[in-house]
């Protein structure tokens, strides 16, 4: 997801459409997030791990 974001963050800035770099940013934070309560140990959506 953070991969993804970043990918979408860059596309967006290069070209210039706001809706991708809005779209990119957000699936950054979230990945980063849920990156981080992964790390953590916490369950997150009720799964312990996603893969």
């Amino acid at each position: 997801m953070i991969i993804l974001g970043v990918i979408l963050l860059l596309l967006g800035m290069l070209v210039g459409v706001s809706l991708l770099t809005t779209v990119g940013g957000v699936l950054v934070v979230v990945g980063a997030l849920l990156w981080v309560l992964g790390a953590t140990g916490r369950k997150v959506g009720g799964r312990k791990h996603y893969f």
